[in-house]
Parts: structure tokens; C-alpha cells; sequence
């Protein structure tokens, strides 16, 4: 039995080697890459110059007002409300509230949450805002406050993302994750099945790619999460999203967003500041002591790297993504970074039970005819979430996508699914490597 269990440990430490190897190279065979520059300091990643990175960070920290258009219903009034943690960009403590329940079938539906004393009823999207700009002086009489009916009884709370380094997230190749999932699956004979899903371009209809942004991965492009973000979250219309979630108490001529001088709106500055920013910096002084280094090793050698992918490269620049709406720049273009995080679907049995809402994240014309949709697959998803980016984890004082686990070592031991056999070999190390093996995550 133990030599069955080091033949076990081996292999899988054999298949993490093997697709860390693939990663960094599936790009950049025969092609000269960089290191992707790291960082808080706030300076950009060569995208554009600082002042340009300047002034957009001053808009994605921006405060909304009424006038501009915030709410009718919101969770937060900036972007930086909710990615503040250390810099603009970074993620937070603030979570959202998602609810929903089983239909007939046994399949999950959207909530139905009754406004203005139950005369109207928002529908098409799982979150529920915890704000609303009325009743207020002008609307003194009109409730829309969005409650959690008794009937909804699947409720989760997400933490806010990391959204440092999505630039280059958002620059791998489609080919890169679909060939992560299989190769996945091929070497741990099944037990490790990335999920992809094919989802639309908001600012390219008809068009879709491989998601990557969200606990869902509901967005493969930064300016359609940007858009989406916009109105759910503080409720303020844009080209892409141009329908309120209702219009009680709305004052401001819709969409709210409206392109400047430059031509650009408030969603295209957002969507550059995040592609412009640096990816999260290591604790080099913790990294290089020896328990960091061991710990390194185990986290490979356990299976731990199979999910959280330590490199991937991007695409080279000049390439055309996001259905042709955006072309790969110098600055993005092939690129090593170090997320820790495949940046598929997987259930590690902490799944939520909640299916994306498609009205919520692409708008009330969902009937477009998006090619290779991945729609059918959704409801697989229910129970699974996208594999938690490592990188910058030490930063974060709660865990998991529900911010419920407050310790690294907790955070494991959670690992259920999937990754139940890590968890194992996790609780089977001796008690100096499983210290090693938190001391290595503690650096990143």
C-alpha cells in the first residue's frame, strides 16, 4: 500500500511537471518571452505611458453620484470599493450576495425579488444589491429595496477579485486552457476535468471565447467584465449594458456612460487600467528561505500544481482576440506570468449550487445566435467554480470564493472533489513539510 502511494505521489508530481512545462511553452515554441513585470506600485506595465495609467486609475476610483447615474439598485458606489487591497485593482473583503432555487426539475432558477411593495419584480440574474438610492427626498415614497424572499433558498456570498495582472489573463490563447483541460484530464485518468466554457463578447455580438474572469468565468474580455461590473454592481448603464435593472427612481438619461473628448467612456478606461496593470509581486524575503523552498516542491509534488498552474504565456502581440475587438499589444503580447491558477472550472465541493444568470451578464437580448456557446454546459456548472488565482494570496485574510475560511490551512482542508486526493497527500505529509508546504503559499 505505501509503494502504491508513492507511485501515486510520483505520477502526479511526473503530470504537474509535465503541464507547468507545457504551459510556459504552449505560446512560445521557438519564440523569445519575457517575464511579466510584478508589482504595487502602482506603475503600469508598459501599456501606456503613467499619466494615461494615472488618470484611468482615477476614474476606476471614482465615486458615482445619483446624477451620474448610480443605482437605482448597487453594491458600491467605485470600482476601488470593492479591488482596493493594497492598491487600486487589488481584491477586498467585500462580497455580494447570489441567491436562487431549484425548479420542478431540479435544476437551478434565478430568483424572483418583488420591489415597490411587490409591483414589480426583478428578475434574470442570481445577485441581489444590498443598496438603493430610494426612498430619498425626491422619491420619498417609493421602496426598492431588493429582499431575499423566504422561497430562494440557495444563498452564497462571492468575495470580490484580484483583478492585478488580468491583462495578461486575458492575452492567453483560447488553445492554451482548452488543451490545460485536456491535458488535465488525460494525465490523472479522469479525476481532474477542467471545465471550459465558450461565452460571449459583450462589445462583439455573436461572438464568443473561452471564459476566464469571474467565479463563474462568465467573461473571456475585460471591457465586457468592466460593463457588466458597471451596471450590476453600482448600476450605471453603458453602450454595452444600456438597460437599467429597473426604472423606479432612475433620473439620469440612460446610457449614464458617455464617451469624453478622447472618444473613450468610462467602461474602456476601466478595461485599460486593468490591462495595464502589473501582476501581484511574491514576498521575495519569504520565498527564498528554505521552508518556502521545500514547501515549493511539495506543492507539486502532492498535485496541488495540476489546478494552480504556476506559468502561463500569453499570445503573441499582434494577435486578434476578443472577436476581433482587440489586438494583442507589445506590452501583453507573449508574456510569462505566474497566477497559480489554470483558470478553469473545476467542483472542489465548495461549489455554491448557482448557475450564471445569461440576462445578467450579457444583457436582456440573450437570443443572439452566439457561436459555439457553451450554454448547454452551464448548468454543470452549478457546483463548480473557477480555480482561485494563488497569486497575491497572502494579502487576503479571508479564503475560498465565500470569504468563510480565514486560515491557509483551513483553506485546504476544505478541498473536497477534484482535489480530494491532494487534500490527502496534504494531510499524509509530516508536520514540518505541511508547515514547508503553508510557508511556500505564504509567499506568493
Amino acid at each position: 500500500m505505501r509503494l502504491r502511494w508513492v507511485l501515486a505521489v510520483f505520477g502526479l508530481a511526473l503530470a504537474a511537471a509535465a503541464l507547468q512545462q507545457m504551459e510556459v511553452t504552449a505560446q512560445s515554441a521557438g519564440q523569445g518571452t519575457q517575464q511579466a513585470p510584478t508589482g504595487f506600485d502602482e506603475k503600469n506595465n508598459g501599456l501606456v505611458d503613467d499619466a494615461t495609467h494615472a488618470a484611468d486609475r482615477k476614474t476606476f476610483d471614482e465615486v458615482e453620484t445619483i446624477e451620474e447615474g448610480l443605482g437605482p439598485l448597487y453594491n458600491a458606489q467605485s470600482c476601488r470599493e470593492c479591488h482596493q487591497n493594497p492598491v487600486s485593482g487589488g481584491s477586498s473583503q467585500i462580497t455580494e450576495l447570489r441567491v436562487g432555487h431549484l425548479g420542478r426539475d431540479g435544476r437551478f432558477r434565478n430568483p424572483r425579488i418583488p420591489i415597490a411593495r411587490g409591483t414589480e419584480v426583478i428578475t434574470g440574474r442570481s445577485l441581489v444589491n444590498d443598496r438603493a438610492i430610494c426612498p430619498n427626498g425626491q422619491f420619498p415614497d417609493t421602496e426598492i429595496q431588493e429582499r431575499v424572499p423566504a422561497n430562494e433558498t440557495i444563498r452564497t456570498f462571492r468575495l470580490s477579485l484580484n483583478l492585478l495582472g488580468d491583462g495578461f489573463v486575458e492575452a492567453v490563447a483560447d488553445e492554451t486552457l482548452i488543451e490545460l483541460a485536456r491535458s488535465q484530464c488525460a494525465s490523472s485518468a479522469g479525476k481532474i476535468c477542467g471545465q471550459v466554457l465558450r461565452v460571449p463578447v459583450v462589445e462583439a455580438p455573436g461572438e464568443t471565447r473561452v471564459g476566464r474572469f469571474g467565479w463563474k468565468n462568465q467573461h473571456a474580455s475585460l471591457l465586457s467584465f468592466a460593463g457588466d461590473a458597471y451596471l450590476n454592481e453600482m448600476g450605471i448603464t453603458t453602450r454595452l449594458f444600456p438597460n437599467e435593472i429597473t426604472k423606479l427612481c432612475n433620473v439620469a438619461e440612460d446610457p449614464n456612460s458617455k464617451p469624453g473628448p478622447d472618444g473613450l467612456d468610462d467602461v474602456d478606461k476601466f478595461a485599460r487600467f486593468m490591462r495595464a496593470t502589473k501582476a501581484p509581486a511574491r514576498d521575495q524575503i519569504r520565498a527564498e528561505t528554505r521552508p518556502a523552498r521545500r514547501g515549493s516542491r511539495l506543492f507539486d509534488s502532492i498535485g496541488c500544481g495540476i489546478c494552480h498552474v504556476r506559468a502561463l504565456t500569453t499570445a503573441p502581440a499582434g494577435t486578434t482576440i476578443n472577436g476581433g475587438m482587440f489586438t494583442i499589444p507589445e506590452a501583453l503580447g507573449l508574456k510569462t506570468f505566474h497566477p497559480f491558477s489554470d483558470f478553469l472550472l473545476h467542483d472542489v465541493g465548495t461549489g455554491d449550487g448557482i448557475v450564471m444568470a445569461m440576462e445578467e451578464h450579457y444583457g436582456r437580448d440573450v437570443y443572439v445566435r452566439w457561436k459555439n456557446l457553451s450554454s448547454a454546459h452551464s448548468n454543470r456548472t452549478a457546483n463548480k467554480l473557477r480555480t482561485a488565482p494563488l497569486w497575491g494570496v497572502r494579502l487576503r485574510p479571508r479564503l475560498m470564493h465565500d470569504g468563510q475560511t480565514l486560515t491557509l490551512l483551513d483553506a485546504i482542508r476544505r478541498h473536497r472533489g477534484e482535489a480530494s486526493e491532494a487534500a490527502v497527500r496534504f494531510e499524509r505529509l509530516n508536520r514540518d513539510d505541511r508547515e514547508a508546504l503553508l510557508e511556500f503559499l505564504r509567499s506568493l
